[in-house]
């Protein structure tokens, strides 16, 4: 059963306040604010970044994530896709409409979300916030959801110098922001420090989310085919949804792709390319929302910033492909630099 807010104890005086607020000339608004204030009997909601849920990746982790709060808790939960070309006025409305509904946490996935977020968290103090993959908003009632991508990254590129038969690996990004350069560098970092004779191609798809570089495979597709033709035989991938267009053109060329976020190995609308998924560099999305939904559920909400790394679990490389996780060579290479990571000795780099 849904938790007792910690005010519903003045919810009478509240709706008596309500009341009076609208006899006096008070603002609609005002009312069904204060009114939500009393109300906690809604749970976990999400609002996805570009390319929305279905893109076998970073909102689809974020999904995983509210299905096992869900379950486990038994609430009403609600996901909302995002709308092409809106604003973040538009951001700030719908995570205000699910606040003034009474879902807690609500939950902006993504960066592009933190002016959103910052301006809803103001809007609705006693509710708490949290965004995916920013670590800007400083509230009390905000919780900055963020990885060490550089350190899967880093492993990912261990992985791809080890399979290289070409010496040539590729890496394409959806969109050229610092948030997914950290991706390129920890994979450049993990190709050189393996295996100096390999080289890195890198392309980012577009400048901005708004252009597609996260929402558009066909883009993906031609940007890994281009580094296929010029002997990459391993392309790794943070793109979002454009992202399977990547892992299309490595099937079609019989080369490796390595995925990102979730393990994409196992998703159901990738299946007819999994043999040629290496493995993924993946950062447990799912774990940070539920994570932040029970921190609500048991009355001791997470705040500030939550990392995940290499040393709490939550970033790493799946192992669901028997050949790359059968390729001793290799395993005892990742475990190697995993090790090093998490003592220190290996300093990642972000950019």
């Amino acid at each position: 059963m849904r938790r007792v807010s910690r005010l519903t104890v003045a919810g009478a005086a509240t709706a008596s306040l309500a009341l009076a607020l609208s006899a006096c000339g008070g603002t609609s608004t005002e009312a069904s604010s204060q009114d939500q204030e009393g109300k906690s009997d809604k749970g976990l909601a999400i609002a996805y970044d570009v390319g929305g849920k279905g893109d076998q990746s970073f909102n689809d982790a974020a999904y995983a994530g509210l299905r096992k709060a869900e379950k486990e808790f038994g609430y009403e939960t609600t996901d909302v896709e995002p709308t092409e070309g809106e604003t973040d006025a538009d951001k700030t409305q719908r995570l205000v409409s699910l606040a003034k509904q009474g879902y807690n946490p609500v939950i902006g996935v993504g960066y592009a979300y933190a002016a959103a977020v910052k301006e809803a968290a103001a809007k609705y103090p006693d509710i708490t916030f949290g965004i995916v993959d920013d670590s800007t908003i400083q509230a009390e009632n905000v919780a900055d959801l963020v990885f060490s991508e550089e350190q899967a990254s880093y492993l990912a590129g261990v992985a791809a110098a080890k399979a290289t038969r070409t010496n040539t690996v590729g890496f394409v990004g959806g969109v050229d922001i610092p948030l997914i350069h950290k991706f390129e560098a920890g994979f450049k970092q993990g190709v050189e420090d393996t295996n100096p004779k390999a080289k890195v191609l890198s392309q980012y798809l577009t400048q901005t989310a708004e252009e597609g570089g996260f929402s558009s495979p066909d883009k993906g597709k031609t940007a890994a085919e281009s580094q296929i033709e010029k002997k990459a035989d391993v392309v790794y991938q943070a793109a979002g949804l454009s992202g399977q267009g990547v892992i299309e053109a490595a099937a079609a060329n019989k080369v490796w792709a390595i995925g990102v976020d979730s393990d994409q190995y196992e998703q159901q609308a990738l299946a007819k390319y999994k043999d040629h998924i290496l493995t993924s560099a993946t950062k447990d999305v799912a774990k940070a929302v539920y994570n932040l939904a029970k921190s609500v559920e048991d009355g001791k909400p997470e705040s500030g910033i939550v990392r995940g790394d290499l040393k709490t679990g939550e970033v790493g490389l799946a192992d669901s492909n028997p050949r790359f996780k059968d390729d001793t060579e290799l395993q005892q290479a990742i475990e190697t630099a995993k090790e090093k990571i998490i003592s220190g000795e290996i300093k990642v780099r972000t950019s």
